[in-house]
């Protein structure tokens, strides 16, 4: 998700779209990345007049060290090859 905003903002419907999960699913992660202030959303009207929710980046910089490492590499989950 960060990855897609980074590029340009885009509308729930088209992130999910490319991301290739539901809107449902999506929302839940972008509402955690809206609570930890990395990206923000807001309301546009289209030129047909429907609103839309565009998402985009924050501005953020996360120093990377030892500790932050393990941390993420504690939550990462291995895959059997054989599956």
């Amino acid at each position: 998700m960060i990855a897609k905003l980074h590029q340009e903002k885009k509308y729930v419907s088209q992130l999910a779209r490319e991301l290739g999960i539901s809107r449902p699913l999506l929302y839940l992660h972008l509402q955690r990345l809206e609570d930890a202030k990395l990206v923000k959303g807001y309301h546009e009207i289209s030129d047909n007049g429907k609103a839309m929710k565009y998402y985009e980046i924050n501005p953020f910089s996360i120093e990377l060290n030892e500790d932050l490492l393990a941390q993420a590499a504690s939550s990462l989950t291995i895959k059997n090859k054989q599956e």
